[in-house]
């Protein structure tokens, strides 16, 4: 059930400042556990202020330079990185598996997705378009163009690392910026990785920092240096308010993508085991570790009790565990598995029937890991801690809705707003919920999650302040638009 790790990476992982490895000031380093088997996998430069205060003077040096350099010529340099990052897909792929605990199958995809959207955003280099557009004034001619920001402090999470480094990484540096990673502590080696793949690709040393540690001590170094123009932050929206705080006291410009309690409504017409399908998958992938997983699942009451059946049935014969075969694997680390069934708990307490699992697999192949049974349950209020808050684990909550009007209520009636499904044959119904539905991504007849890269991804309430990565939205996020007006003596031509 857990396969054997075939180390491809130092045994201690430091960060990437100024194009060279350095430990952290302190010297400190911190322990990242295998989540499979509960095995320390490696050792992390647990890094402070001093070490971000390093990295931003590494950043601000090169910046410069590199905003002055074409934006097509950026765009190649970057296109040279993910030419790289598809020559070591396969080491990639394994580093990510042995710190997530994901089949190596599921780590290969999501390599292939930051692949694919470093390419995207390698192509945006020749296309950072501005606007010419008419002035009022006769003699006057008016446009806008792209011009970076400065430093970017990007911080992200560790539920898919590759594609979350490239989600950032990729379109804070075509902009023009200079760029401070701060690395999941949960995934130290991924970034890493794809510091050294930039820096053997010919990045300019400075441009890309990686740094190492927790988010209490590194994180928030980074969102109070007063050199850091930028912070694009994905996490949980309790951080997120916090960031904006203190970023927004010094006037930083503040990205956010946060949490989400995502509902899935399947109607009365709806294909029962094509969205039986979309909810195992939606709930459980990633050991339901997306914000945009499916949580909430809401089903009119005609269908019911038969929707209900099939969905225990077939989520009774999920596979857990590491191998290809396997339908999803452990969730991140202990904290997160405590979290999860604490909530679960509490919500049995309060009166909700777990349906299925609802509980930690402690046989000899799982006891070791942080493997969660995939967990089904009803009867919790719409109000309740387990309908509101966001678990990032595989489960899910199933509610009663009398028809259309109710069952949008309830999709409705949440803290956040992030992504949005909907199983139907009525095409009034599918266009009705996608228009009315509060959240930044709705979906017809598939799952809750599937971001592509050329297309824009965030929330709406708790779940954003409003920008949108990636897509050509991101532009908006890592450059400053400035307007442009000439005006011209025509009698002197």
């Amino acid at each position: 059930m857990v396969r054997p790790q075939k180390r491809t990476f130092p045994t201690e992982i430091p960060n990437w400042i100024g194009g060279k490895e350095l430990p952290a000031a302190s010297g400190k380093l911190f322990d990242k556990l295998n989540p499979a088997d509960g095995e320390i996998l490696c050792r992390a430069a647990r890094s402070d202020e001093k070490d971000i205060a390093r990295a931003v003077k590494a950043a601000r040096k090169v910046q410069p330079v590199w905003a002055n350099t074409p934006a097509v010529q950026r765009g190649m340099l970057l296109h040279d990185i993910v030419l790289g990052l598809k020559a070591r897909q396969q080491e990639v792929a394994q580093v990510v598996a042995a710190e997530t605990g994901k089949s190596l199958k599921d780590a290969l995809g999501e390599t292939g997705g930051a692949i694919a959207l470093g390419l995207f955003y390698a192509s945006e280099g020749q296309r950072l378009y501005g606007r010419t557009t008419t002035s009022g004034t006769p003699n006057k001619y008016a446009m806008t163009v792209r011009q970076p920001v400065g430093v970017a402090g990007l911080i992200v999470a560790a539920n898919t690392p590759i594609a979350n480094v490239a989600w950032k990484v990729f379109p804070a540096l075509v902009c023009g910026n200079a760029a401070i990673l701060k690395a999941a502590e949960d995934t130290p080696v991924t970034a890493w990785i794809f510091g050294e793949i930039a820096r053997l690709s010919g990045l300019p040393a400075g441009l890309l920092n990686i740094i190492q540690g927790y988010g209490e001590e590194a994180g928030a170094a980074l969102v109070k240096n007063p050199g850091v123009d930028l912070i694009s932050f994905t996490g949980s929206t309790a951080v997120g308010r916090q960031i904006a705080g203190i970023a927004g006291e010094r006037m930083a410009k503040v990205s956010l993508e946060l949490g989400g309690k995502n509902p899935m409504v399947v109607c009365d017409d709806a294909d029962l085991e094509n969205a039986a399908k979309w909810v195992l998958l939606s709930a459980f992938s990633n050991a339901g570790q997306r914000c945009a997983a499916a949580s909430r699942i809401i089903i009119f009451s005609s269908v019911y009790d038969k929707f209900r059946r099939n969905l225990v049935e077939r989520a009774a014969k999920l596979k857990v565990g590491t191998a290809d075969s396997d339908d999803f694997g452990p969730v991140i680390n202990g904290e997160q598995l405590s979290n999860i069934l604490g909530t679960v708990a509490r919500a049995r307490r309060a009166g909700a029937k777990i349906l299925t699992g609802g509980k930690r697999l402690t046989d000899p192949a799982h006891r070791n890991g942080f493997y969660i049974a995939p967990t089904l349950i009803e009867n919790a209020a719409p109000d309740s801690e387990i309908s509101t808050s966001e678990l990032f684990g595989p489960v899910a909550c199933l509610y009663r809705a009398r028809d259309f009007q109710e069952a949008l209520e309830l999709a409705n009636n949440s803290p956040y707003g992030l992504t949005a499904c909907i199983h139907t044959q009525n095409f009034n119904r599918a266009l009705e919920f996608s228009h009315k539905v509060q959240a930044g991504v709705a979906v017809v007849n598939a799952g809750t999650y599937g971001s592509e890269p050329h297309m824009p991804f965030g929330g709406v309430k708790n779940s954003g302040n409003g920008w949108r990565e990636p897509g050509t939205e991101a532009l908006d996020v890592y450059s400053e638009l400035k307007d442009i007006y000439i005006n011209i003596q025509p009698e002197t031509a």
